[in-house]
């Protein structure tokens, strides 16, 4: 049998090295308050609303929209609120309604892009199509220096198939000489349906609206691209009357060499 364990065999007391006081003195008050906080940070949310009948759903819809109301009231001008409203009247599908608070939101605050992007989202997603262009449409006549606008009003009707509608899009924009990125859009849009002859009315009037040596190159190396070596050199030509003093006008001589190098014409290139 064993005996009774040896004072060697019980656990040593833990030695304290530094018996000083520490340099942070943390009160039991302390170690309360941040207890406290932490219980409720980590509270547990109330058990969600268990509706079983009309007219306890009805009885909540009217005490939900009563919030918002009081809450739309107070802070008018913040959009945040608006989306919230509209986007809980889109879970109770009461589209009526949903549009009743964007447009009340636009009243408010009709040149906030956010807005009418996401009213016309909205309408997107829930397949209200033709709600969706009149969103899209009345947008960017109020904004039509936004390009986002002008982006998503085109994509809606590429999505649905509606080529010539997209293009309507397209021409009402350009009147408004958008940036160089803007007219590219067009170009590409028109690319992507093999529309060759439109696409080289568009760079046209592209390098009408911006007169700029990288606008030129762009022509050119299209035409080139498609075999129309005439035109090409033409669109040089053209640019270099235009530009000859212009700033990047080295660049442009460059190109135009290298494109006659290209084309075998070393004296060309040489001149």
């Amino acid at each position: 049998m064993r005996g009774i364990n040896k004072e060697s065999d019980l656990p040593r007391p833990t030695r304290v090295k530094n018996k000083s006081p520490a340099s942070i003195q943390i009160t039991a008050e302390q170690i309360l308050r941040e207890a406290r906080e932490m219980q409720e940070a980590d509270q547990i949310r109330p058990p969600k609303q268990k509706i079983t009948n009309v007219t306890e759903l009805n009885e909540y819809r009217l005490h939900k929209r009563k919030e918002f109301e009081d809450l739309v009231r107070r802070v008018r001008w913040d959009v945040s609120v608006w989306v919230k409203y509209a986007q809980w009247e889109e879970s109770q599908k009461d589209f009526n309604r949903v549009r009743s608070i964007w447009e009340r939101a636009l009243e408010v605050d009709n040149r906030n892009h956010s807005l009418w992007l996401k009213y016309a989202e909205t309408e997107m997603k829930n397949k209200f199509v033709n709600h969706a262009r009149n969103v899209w449409d009345r947008a960017v006549t109020i904004l039509p220096r936004v390009d986002q606008l002008w982006y998503k009003y085109i994509h809606m009707e590429k999505m649905l198939g509606n080529v010539a509608g997209a293009r309507q899009i397209f021409e009402r924009w350009m009147v408004w000489s958008p940036d160089q990125q803007g007219w590219l859009s067009y170009i590409k849009f028109e690319l992507s349906y093999k529309e060759i002859k439109r696409a080289r009315g568009i760079f046209e009037r592209f390098v009408q609206c911006h007169p700029k040596v990288s606008a030129w190159i762009r022509y050119s190396k299209f035409e080139m691209k498609n075999g129309e070596v005439g035109r090409a050199r033409n669109c040089y030509e053209r640019a270099v009357e235009l530009l000859a003093e212009d700033e990047d006008a080295e660049q442009l001589f460059v190109a135009f060499a290298e494109f006659e190098e290209r084309c075998k014409e070393i004296e060309r290139a040489r001149w």
